[in-house]
């Protein structure tokens, strides 16, 4: 066992679904790896709809190091080094949280999206000023583009409400691209998968990104997880047997950050758990590393996210 164990516990009060998840990577390799050194985005995070109550990580074989840290955008990154010869590395995180409802959202009360970006300059505190339009530029893998501004300005057109442009977006994307885990990797460019319309989350949410960037409104790339089983009577959501993404959109200081999900067209809500956000899926990925003396390997990932209670219920 090489694990960290955490907690952000809240006595008492409960507000919304808590789940149990438990995420494993296997990696096996074709020859003897002798060193390796890997960044692992695994531990969820907390904000104000969720509450972490327990995170650990176990990896096999054990590290010869290990260690965490907070990076530039308040996600949780372990460090580990391998020292000793292995063909095979299992990492396991499994974390209980509790995931509130988002807030009601009004989105045609919403001020202009004009209005969010002319008012940019003048955001000042914790929540808002730098730490919000950081995500107005360009990134590693999400760049604007004529392409994105044409398709972005669907939407947002001329005095549209910030919150319905968004929503819009996120319908617009659903509807016009088909998901397909085929399609693409992670090293695809956008303008492919602008071009084809096909992929899978990590590509919609980028898509949302850059067209709201496109439009000069700050947007991040959350990546997560689904609840694996769906409540009764309610379908299944896509992408939940694996790491999920979706985007988040600033519609301004009183209506804060709202997070779209275009693969399943909808809001994120308390089906959806956090791990990570930043710029794009370079700030985020669940995993990545250097190692010497592999000439291949194959990947395994396996999710399941089970409720536990719901709405304070046991």
């Amino acid at each position: 066992m090489a694990g960290a164990a955490s907690a952000d516990e809240h006595s008492g009060d409960r507000f919304g679904v808590r789940f149990r998840v438990r995420h494993t990577t296997g990696y096996d390799y074709a020859e003897d790896v002798s060193v390796s050194h890997h960044l692992l985005h695994l531990t969820a995070r907390p904000h104000p709809r969720q509450r972490v109550h327990r995170s650990a990580l176990t990896i096999l074989p054990a590290p010869a190091v290990q260690s965490s840290h907070t990076d530039y955008f308040g996600n949780t990154v372990t460090y580990v080094a391998m020292q000793e010869p292995h063909r095979r590395l299992v990492v396991t995180a499994e974390s209980e949280v509790e995931v509130g409802p988002p807030p009601p959202l009004n989105a045609a009360s919403t001020p202009s999206w004009e209005h969010v970006q002319e008012s940019l300059g003048g955001l000042t505190g914790p929540e808002d000023g730098a730490d919000v339009v950081q995500y107005r530029f360009d990134s590693a893998l999400v760049a604007a583009s004529p392409a994105l501004q044409e398709y972005a300005a669907q939407s947002f057109t001329p005095g549209r409400p910030a919150a319905e442009a968004a929503l819009d977006l996120m319908q617009r994307i659903h509807d016009d691209f088909t998901f397909d885990p085929t399609a693409t990797t992670i090293a695809t460019p956008m303008a492919e998968v602008m071009r084809h319309r096909r992929g899978v989350c990590q590509d919609f949410a980028h898509i949302v990104v850059g067209c709201v960037r496109a439009m000069g409104l700050p947007a991040r790339y959350v990546s997560g997880y689904l609840r694996t089983l769906p409540p009764p009577g309610r379908p299944r959501l896509v992408g939940a047997d694996v790491s999920h993404a979706w985007a988040s959109v600033w519609c301004g200081a009183e209506t804060g950050w709202i997070d779209v999900c275009p693969t399943n067209a909808r809001r994120a809500d308390q089906d959806f758990i956090t791990i990570a956000w930043g710029r794009d899926y370079d700030d985020v990925s669940p995993a990545r590393g250097v190692l010497m003396g592999a000439a291949g390997h194959t990947l395994s990932v396996s999710v399941d996210v089970e409720p536990l209670e719901e709405n304070g219920a046991p």
